[in-house]
């Protein structure tokens, strides 16, 4: 499926106002994230009779970061859970949550397990109506009903990929769902939703 330019989409079925905005809202656009700020993540044995400094590392993937909020996990076959993966990417103005798709998780895991240890950069996850309304007004290519908004989608990288590399890998696993690579030098990602399939470039 060739790249094109960025759709709109609607979604059928969902109805009723969006909240109204504040027109002092501070924030009004998706920063610059900065690159490497946070080490990796070591997972500890809690079974190791042995000292907490001392104790056994258990191997993982690597780790996986929320940039807006300076916090990281370790990515493993079983961790984050559902309820840490959704703290990770919560609404980075609000604090709102979402359950996220973990599809998206399931996504992370595999593109970790092909290069260990790897640190995985959230750059966006959920995004409240308000946040959403408030980047659809400044930016047109926002979608009015945002995988974003429903916590299907997520905006990330992992080190040492660039942002079309890592989008050929995820087209190459057979990512069936909305694909994006964002090439720019301060705040490159990749957008993966698991609404319907589509692809794009962005700016």
């Amino acid at each position: 499926m060739p790249w094109t330019a960025p759709q709109r989409l609607v979604l059928p079925g969902l109805t009723g106002a969006l909240i109204s905005l504040a027109t002092s809202f501070p924030i009004a656009t998706e920063p610059p994230v900065v690159h490497g700020s946070i080490p990796l993540a070591v997972r500890k044995d809690p079974d190791a009779n042995v000292p907490c400094d001392t104790a056994q590392e258990l191997e993982t993937l690597g780790t996986i970061v929320s940039l807006h909020f300076d916090e990281a996990a370790p990515l493993s076959s079983d961790e984050p859970g559902a309820e840490v993966f959704a703290s990770l990417t919560r609404d980075r103005v609000t604090g709102e949550r979402a359950v996220m798709a973990l599809r998206l998780l399931d996504l992370v895991r595999s593109l970790a397990r092909e290069r260990p240890p790897v640190r995985v950069e959230i750059v966006s996850g959920y995004r409240s109506w308000k946040l959403n309304e408030m980047l659809r007004k400044k930016e047109h290519r926002v979608a009015e009903h945002s995988q974003h908004s429903l916590g299907r989608a997520m905006d990330f990288r992992l080190e040492g990929l660039s942002s079309r590399d890592l989008a050929g890998r995820i087209e190459k696993a057979g990512w069936d769902g909305g694909l994006a690579f964002y090439p720019g030098d301060t705040d490159r990602f990749v957008h993966a939703d698991v609404g319907p399939k589509r692809r794009w470039r962005g700016r």
